[in-house]
């Protein structure tokens, strides 16, 4: 039976209710000096307005070595009522210290995917939920096909869904070829992510046709082709008759961001995207963008995934 794999256990994928796709509550990056997610008090009032106007769970895309905070996920979780999703993964090179990368390479990337989603986070008992890794702009260089291959082997051990961060919203049919066409990953368990930055309705149209799910997230970005390309690309998709692989987050990644330091945060996505987006495509739709879709898309049948070995 397959189950979505939260940081307080398994649960029935329709459990999950209405689901923020793409989220952070605790993010940490060189790329982002002074913005850092880290405090669990602030993600504590975040979840709970999220949950004020209707949201349920949350899958955080953080990955190893971006300050995850996993000991505090279980807590938050069971404080607010909101089921979270923790990540394992690795995003671009840029995020991280050329030394954990050597670090990494040595001990094997593959391995950690694969141990953070069925024994769990290290010293924290928490299991990741899904495995994060991330493209370039408009390619992959080759740190990105190596944590492609990881995330593939990963998946072939277990059945983790594996989301993929689009530079800007590109690459996807280059993530696709390599990713599912190169490496053998089936493309409806990848997710991809931030479609909403580069309106390509074409691109989007192969994307899809590919078997792929296409998750809109990162909205209220007014240097992105967010908020108000959304509807339209949403509803291309939607009339080509793809509206069961479309997901929606909102990619909350400054402490700026957040609502309770004034900024859009996770309320932002239901109180004015979903509204916004029932214009377009009607209530029906976005309802299963928000439930029926992750409820399918983080669904694993983990209890044979988590006993397989690598490369079987």
């Amino acid at each position: 039976m397959s189950a979505v794999r939260t940081v307080l256990g398994d649960i029935a994928p329709t459990d999950l209710g209405v689901c923020d796709a793409h989220d952070h509550l605790f993010l940490t990056s060189p790329q982002l000096p002074d913005q850092e997610l880290d405090s669990a008090d602030l993600a504590a009032q975040e979840l709970a307005a999220f949950r004020a106007v209707g949201g349920e769970s949350l899958i955080q895309w953080t990955p190893h070595g971006m300050g995850r905070h996993a000991s505090e996920l279980p807590g938050l979780s069971r404080t607010t009522g909101v089921r979270i999703v923790a990540a394992t993964g690795l995003h671009q090179a840029v995020h991280y210290t050329p030394e954990l990368l050597t670090r990494l390479r040595a001990d094997g990337l593959a391995d950690l995917f694969v141990r953070e989603l069925t024994k769990g986070i290290a010293d924290t008992g928490v299991r990741a939920g899904m495995i994060k890794v991330a493209g370039g702009f408009h390619g992959l260089d080759a740190h990105a096909r190596w944590t492609m291959e990881a995330a593939a082997e990963a998946h072939r051990a277990t059945g983790a869904p594996i989301a993929v961060h689009l530079e800007l919203g590109t690459g996807a049919l280059d993530v696709l070829d390599v990713l599912c066409g190169e490496l053998g990953a089936p493309a409806g368990r990848v997710i991809l992510g931030h479609l909403n930055r580069s309106p390509d309705l074409t691109v989007h149209r192969e994307a899809a046709q590919a078997g792929a799910y296409l998750a809109f997230d990162g909205p209220s970005r007014a240097n992105h082709a967010t908020d108000w390309r959304m509807p339209e690309a949403v509803l291309a998709l939607t009339e080509a008759g793809f509206e069961d692989q479309l997901l929606l987050g909102g990619d909350t990644t400054t402490s700026a961001a957040r609502s309770v330091n004034g900024g859009p945060g996770l309320p932002y996505l239901l109180r004015r995207v979903r509204p916004r987006l029932e214009l377009a495509v009607g209530a029906g739709v976005v309802e299963r963008m928000l439930t029926v879709n992750p409820a399918r898309a983080f669904a694993v049948e983990w209890e044979y995934g988590g006993e397989r070995g690598l490369g079987q």
